[in-house]
């Protein structure tokens, strides 16, 4: 399981998951093969988990197991 929180790198330092990795949405596109190598499943979080949703529908149509967790408060890695 890897956990990517989707926020900002200035809302990540001012709290996280530990453990998960800072890839703000903007620049997951720069990320696509990178993320594909990562452990299944992909779990994707930010804020209220609108930037999340769409992360993890892309990724989804990709084919990578991943889900969004909405909120980064909610996940329990």
């Amino acid at each position: 399981m890897t956990i990517i929180d989707v926020r900002t790198t200035q809302e990540f330092v001012s709290g996280n998951v530990e453990g998960s990795l800072n890839i703000p949405l903007q620049e997951l596109m720069n990320h696509i093969e990178e993320i594909k190598t990562l452990p299944e499943p992909i779990i994707f979080c930010c804020a209220s988990g609108i930037r999340s949703e769409q992360a993890a529908n892309y990724f989804k149509s990709l084919g990578v197991k991943c889900e969004n967790a909405r909120s980064w408060r909610d996940v329990n890695p």
